[in-house]
């Protein structure tokens, strides 16, 4: 194929958009399922102890109810299978506020709640550890996580001229996808079909599996939309499987949903996280030691910790690193993956104290950066596959009107509105995981199609639209004669959309197998060509009717002998209210280098929407625990504040080119996780130059400035 006609590379519209706009496209609850009952988790309302009794008597008795599920009656379910956060009626033991300890199904959802409210729960309340605040000095070391010293930080601290020694407090927050958690689970005999929300489809049929202790040929998964995930239907959690067990103890189909209330003590969050970031320098700007020490919460009885030192590691040039981790064990859900996991965390804390340090020596914040870029990674000594950050630095300053940034506070005004500008860069690894795909050919006459079939996830994102542009160009077929089938256990196995590894490894995996039954065709034929035919051509010189092919890929030999991430450069411009302090992003500028952009359109969306959520973070988002009883006081999108658009001001996108094909044959790097590191800090930095005051407790509401 011409250059100059390839797909790949040009903003095509979402091909499954019509589908979404006009409510065809099937989501969790969609699909049609017939004879469905109705199912409704009750949870606790104690954050730590046992339950001595519920008394379900009332609402066996309910209209319409046809079972009530606790840890009296549940089956016996293998809770080590891969689901996270525990919660599957297993025991009377009660870890936080509002895990599950039941489930009510009927013949209407509103039976099934009105039943649930009948439960009388009596409980051996113990002592909970919800206040953070509290318990943060009784913080230990992970159990998997070491501390991590290049050199000797303190001792270049102890003695350094210029530093800063700073604490930064990034709030929980939840990922609250337009799409809550739902499940319909459906049996037939011995194999389940279960229509969840799933971002890794394969995943969540082994972890299924596990958990029921049934063979995972048995589980089928059908994701083919999702409402958005952010890392929450990364990993799967309690409501799956108890669906299914609902399912088999009435012998019938069960949708369950969860509301958004649940939503907050179900699936996860985001932990708060207080870092010490202390960074030394010389006077001429160059960096001499750097430390990050992470104090964090997670579960009673399981452990997550976000890796907010991945930034520091590798952002910048010291000889001297250390990167620490202390964890509390608390009474709340079990942390998880979100959007940018440690990355968006770790990096407001980064580039803020790279912010106070460059104005403390003077320097101008991104000449500081620039002067301290590695040659090389300095957390493991690779060299870069290809880094973007000066590139990024120096086109979005040209772009932005950096030139126009006063370095002093308080500078810019207009009426009653301070004006400041700010910057901060980011980072995301890059990694192509083992896929499979499946390519279909059919031939109607001279015309001929194709079907890719892989269990891929679309998170919305547009997996469905850079799959079809990749089978395009490969097979030389105009975008309107492929199909995309996935989202489905059945299809060949995937890997998930989490981690920025979606895109990277079904583009290269289906380029692949486009390019093997290409080959496979010209095998078949016999013949020696002049100049390489394509697939279409060979299948209708042949007469072949139908042809299929399949590929399974990975990572390219010596792709981890080299260091491969996404890089960004954020602008940004906020007005800030003399008077009131309220904060308002009125310019936003993210340069990304991303090796190959599949798709500007989907891209430039993706990285809007890390950019929003990066705003939200800085300036609106965080969820609240009421530390007398354990439960969150920020329950639904009415107290739980996240950009509007009148929020948000003008958005702009730059893609730096880079040929960076040591990672994935195709050159593409993942973009869904790096939208959002380094906008929190962005902002704050411009608050600080727009007002003078240095807020390191996110988020910067009004309170905080005035």
């Amino acid at each position: 194929m011409n250059d100059n006609n390839k797909v790949t590379g040009t903003p095509v519209s979402r091909i499954d958009g019509i589908l979404k706009v006009t409510g065809k496209a099937d989501y969790s609850t969609d699909h049609p399922v017939k004879n469905v009952a109705y199912g409704i988790l009750f949870k606790s309302t104690i954050a730590a102890g046992t339950i001595k009794d519920i008394d379900t008597a009332d609402a066996e008795k309910a209209p319409g109810v046809l079972a009530v599920i606790t840890h009296k009656n549940a089956p016996k379910l293998n809770v080590r299978g891969g689901l996270r956060g525990g919660a599957m009626l297993q025991s009377p033991a009660v870890d936080f506020f509002g895990q599950h300890i039941g489930i009510i199904v009927a013949e209407s959802f509103e039976q099934a709640r009105h039943a649930s409210r009948l439960i009388k729960v009596t409980y051996d309340e113990a002592p909970a550890k919800v206040d953070f605040d509290k318990l943060a000095n009784d913080a230990v070391r992970p159990k998997d996580k070491e501390d991590e010293k290049r050199g000797d930080a303190k001792a270049a601290l102890s003695t350094a001229e210029y530093k800063i020694e700073e604490v930064y407090a990034t709030p929980i927050e939840h990922h609250h996808p337009l799409e809550p958690h739902a499940t319909i689970a459906e049996w037939n005999g011995d194999k389940l079909t279960l229509y969840n929300s799933s971002q890794i489809v394969n995943g969540a049929q082994q972890a299924t599996a596990a958990t029921l202790n049934i063979k995972p040929e048995n589980v089928r998964i059908v994701s083919p939309y999702i409402g958005g995930g952010f890392g929450s239907k990364g990993g799967q959690w309690a409501n799956l499987v108890l669906t299914a067990v609902a399912a088999r103890m009435v012998n019938r189909p069960v949708k369950l949903a969860l509301t958004r209330q649940q939503m907050v003590n179900s699936v996860g969050l985001r932990q708060r996280n207080l870092q010490k970031v202390s960074l030394a320098a010389t006077k001429d700007g160059k960096l001499t030691a750097l430390a990050h020490e992470i104090t964090t919460h997670s579960a009673i009885k399981d452990e997550f910790v976000e890796p907010c030192g991945d930034c520091s590691k590798l952002m910048y040039d010291t000889p001297n690193s250390l990167i620490t981790y202390r964890v509390v064990p608390m009474n709340l859900i079990l942390p998880t993956y979100t959007r940018g996991p440690g990355k968006s965390t770790g990096s407001f804390a980064l580039e803020s104290a790279m912010d106070e340090l460059a104005y403390k020596l003077k320097m101008d914040p991104i000449e500081f950066r620039i002067k301290n870029e590695p040659e090389r990674d300095p957390s493991n000594g690779k060299p870069w596959s290809s880094r973007a950050t000066v590139q990024c630095l120096r086109e979005g300053a040209k772009a932005f009107g950096w030139e126009k940034r006063k370095p002093e506070p308080r500078q810019q005004r207009e009426g009653d509105y301070l004006i400041g500008y700010g910057v901060a860069c980011g980072t995301y690894p890059v990694h192509q995981r083992p896929s499979s795909a499946l390519v279909k050919l059919k031939r109607e006459g001279s015309n001929v199609t194709a079907t890719i079939e892989l269990a891929a996830a679309d998170l919305g994102t547009g997996t469905y639209t850079i799959l079809a542009q990749t089978a395009a160009d490969a097979l030389d077929l105009p975008i309107g004669n492929v199909t995309v089938r996935i989202g489905d256990s059945t299809l060949p196995p995937a890997a998930g959309s989490v981690g920025s590894v979606g895109a990277i490894s079904y583009a290269n995996v289906v380029n692949d197998a486009c390019i093997k039954i290409t080959d496979e065709l010209i095998a078949r034929s016999g013949k020696q060509y002049f100049a390489r035919p394509t697939a279409s051509q060979v299948m209708i010189a042949e007469r072949i009717d139908t042809f299929q092919a399949r590929a399974d890929s990975k990572a390219p030999e010596g792709a981890d002998e080299y260091s491969s991430h996404s890089f960004n450069a954020n602008f940004a411009e906020v007005r800030v209210n003399a008077s009131t302090g309220m904060v308002r992003v009125s310019r936003f500028l993210a340069v990304t280098g991303a090796g190959n952009i599949l798709n500007p359109k989907t891209a430039r969306s993706q990285i809007i929407g890390g950019n929003v959520w990066g705003i939200g973070m800085a300036l609106t988002e965080e969820s609240v625990v009421d530390p007398r009883w354990g439960n969150f006081v920020t329950r639904s999108l009415g107290d739980y504040h996240v950009p509007a658009n009148l929020d948000i001001g003008n958005m702009e996108v730059i893609f730096v080119r880079e040929n960076d094909t040591i990672s994935n044959k195709m050159g593409v790097k993942g973009i869904g996780e790096v939208g959002i590191v380094g906008v929190a800090a962005a902002v704050a930095n411009a608050v600080f130059n727009a007002t003078g005051k240095r807020v390191r407790e996110l988020p910067i509401t009004p309170d905080k400035l005035l």
